[in-house]
């Protein structure tokens, strides 16, 4: 009876390891800048972007989220613009006015003046 269920357990222990093996082919790494300013900032932009497809991680210091995908389910552009709606500029989106101002104080960074193409 132990041997059978030893035998089960590595049977299932290479299941998971060959299914997750499989699921980290599509995945893509990238580094992109968002702005932000403390702890609240990483907190919020880091549950913006993270769900089953991708992982961010974002750098207080050097304002650089490094973010991994699956590229078959998701695009880098779609995680930017969820950043983005909860009031984080980054560099593919600006975020709503409204979103930005929903900010607390002291997650409100100093924004670049809107261009003809961001209006």
């Amino acid at each position: 009876m132990k041997s059978i269920y030893k035998l089960l357990m590595a049977i299932t222990l290479l299941l998971s390891v060959t299914l997750t093996n499989a699921q980290s082919k599509n995945n893509v790494t990238e580094s992109v800048k968002i702005n932000g300013n403390c702890g609240m900032c990483k907190k919020t932009i880091e549950t913006a972007a993270n769900n089953k497809t991708a992982n961010l991680t974002w750098d207080v210091d050097s304002k650089i989220a490094t973010v991994t995908y699956d590229s078959k389910k998701t695009t880098v552009d779609e995680i930017l613009k969820r950043v983005a709606n909860v009031g984080y500029d980054n560099e593919k989106f600006t975020a709503p006015t409204t979103a930005y101002n929903k900010l607390p104080g002291c997650c409100q960074y100093d924004r670049e003046p809107a261009t003809e193409t961001d209006k």
